[in-house]
């Protein structure tokens, strides 16, 4: 139709654009086509354009869990879908909305002003909306799935809307489908949340805990589990605005009973959660720490791409590091812990 007509000729292709503020590890990299995207009909034009068929191309949010190692020769897509919505009530629920492109702390930050509890343990999580379910988000006791309802998603091959339940999306630990079989054949448009009426703070944490005793607080609102985590994260992990980085690198990896028990036999004070179906997920940051990585780099004090010095499971760029300087690194790290513990460590970011 002439409206669908006009609304294509808003979408612009850039040629040779810089993604250096679009990658929360700062890495300087470049890109041979970009398209931001602000609605599912920017979607539709960029399939028929002659770029999206032309070479590798990357659906990119808000880039906080992605390690570029070289300039994309293809096209990456910017999602930058905008806008909240709250959907009414489903039984003891809420039902809230974002689309993809919101930012998710502020997202988070917004629900509990509301008076919508349930997210306040994800604060301060970087990155967008729509990147969450890609990663199964998950901190201080709460997990993305536990909060999901459904999501909508843009299918790049049909140009369809398409809602996908729980089940549908396949999550896991720090992994979805969207990681796996739909990488690169589905964009995430809008998500929406369940947020319980009956609510219960989560603090079994022990830092969360701990950090509300200090303040005195016996019965915690959701704002006062939003403040604490967020503190615990500015204390704990650098802020991507002063130093790049991508948030924890690592998975906490989770082995069976007897490997833990075999760990603890010579390192009696071992960090690790016990899971209910009788596996330990061992803690990434101490294996690391117990490696001596906390603060290092592979080239000493010199070295740009380095482990931060207050939290072993964070790579930074100090300034000017490649991607490639930061995936070395993070390879050293994964030898040490296998020599040492007989532990795999499993990168979060997807490498590029």
């Amino acid at each position: 139709s002439p409206a669908r007509v006009s609304i294509r000729m808003t979408l612009t292709i850039q040629r040779d654009v810089s993604l250096e503020t679009l990658n929360t590890f700062g890495i300087a990299v470049r890109s041979r086509c970009f398209a931001r995207i602000e609605s599912i009909e920017d979607l539709r034009a960029l399939r028929e354009r002659p770029e999206w068929n032309e070479g590798p191309r990357l659906i990119l949010g808000g880039g906080s869990n992605l390690l570029f190692t070289q300039d994309f020769d293809g096209l990456v897509a910017h999602v930058a879908l905008t806008g909240r919505e709250y959907l009414g009530d489903e039984g003891d629920h809420r039902l809230v909305a974002a689309a993809a492109g919101e930012n998710w702390d502020a997202f988070v930050r917004h629900t509990v002003r509301e008076g919508w509890p349930g997210l306040e343990n994800l604060a301060l999580i970087p990155g967008s909306v729509g990147a969450a379910p890609v990663q199964n988000i998950g901190a201080y006791g709460v997990e993305l799935f536990e909060r999901f309802a459904w999501l909508e998603a843009f299918d790049l091959a049909s140009g369809r809307v398409n809602r996908m339940s729980a089940d549908a999306c396949g999550f896991g630990y720090r992994d979805s489908v969207f990681k796996r079989e739909l990488r690169e054949r589905v964009v995430i448009t809008r998500v929406v949340f369940r947020l319980p009426k009956r609510w219960e703070p989560r603090t079994e944490y022990g830092d969360v805990r701990e950090m509300l005793d200090e303040r005195g607080i016996d019965r915690p609102s959701a704002l006062d589990v939003a403040c604490v985590v967020t503190a615990i994260r500015r204390a704990k992990l650098p802020d991507p605005a002063v130093i790049g980085n991508a948030g924890s690198f690592f998975k906490n990896p989770i082995v069976t009973g007897e490997v833990f028990d075999a760990i603890r036999a010579d390192e009696p004070g071992a960090v690790a959660h016990r899971q209910a179906d009788g596996r330990v997920k061992l803690g990434a940051a101490w294996l690391i720490d117990r490696c001596g990585w906390r603060g290092r780099s592979l080239l000493g004090s010199s070295g740009r791409a380095a482990v931060h010095d207050r939290q072993a499971l964070v790579l930074v760029n100090r300034g000017g590091a490649t991607g490639a300087e930061v995936l070395a690194l993070a390879s050293a790290i994964q030898q040490s812990v296998a020599e040492r513990f007989g532990v795999a460590l499993e990168p979060e970011p997807v490498v590029v």
